[in-house]
């Protein structure tokens, strides 16, 4: 097990794309760390880049597609085993391109309400948790709108 002063850090930026109501999954290849578990795409943070950066990059060189990076949601920290990573999550949608897998062995795209049917990398639960109440809280009336209890 790694020490605190040895463990690495890493810090990714990633994808959130959503379309006609369907959001991406990713599935993480057998060859690579944490294998064949669903994830956002996106990647590792360059040094000098920022994270919308990054994601571009990244859907490019995974995927084959342009994106367009839109609101940010609330960076996640998690810890493994042997190391530590932090998601810088971001909703984007698909410009341009079709996708191709470069990295992934599959996707998926499905509604908010169903991403808990996959078997997700941990550090991704939070920002599905927060991604769901944001699209919940889109839909749900005002409570001014609403009927009363009574």
């Amino acid at each position: 097990m790694a020490s605190e002063e040895s463990r690495r850090h890493i810090h990714v930026a990633c994808a959130i794309i959503e379309r006609e109501g369907l959001v991406l999954s990713a599935l993480r290849s057998a060859s690579m760390n944490l294998p064949l578990k669903w994830e956002f795409p996106g990647g590792k943070i360059e040094v000098g880049e920022g994270p919308e950066e990054c994601l571009r990059r990244e859907l490019v060189e995974e995927m084959g597609v342009q994106i367009a990076v839109a609101a940010a949601l609330t960076p996640a920290t998690h810890d493994y085993p042997t190391f530590t990573v932090t998601l810088y999550p971001y909703r984007c949608s698909i410009v341009s391109g079709e996708i191709v897998l470069h990295e992934h062995s599959a996707i998926s795209w499905l509604p908010a309400a169903r991403m808990h049917e996959l078997d997700w990398a941990d550090a991704d639960l939070p920002i599905i948790a927060e991604y769901q109440k944001s699209v919940c809280d889109q839909k749900t009336p005002s409570p001014s709108m609403g009927t009363s209890a009574n």
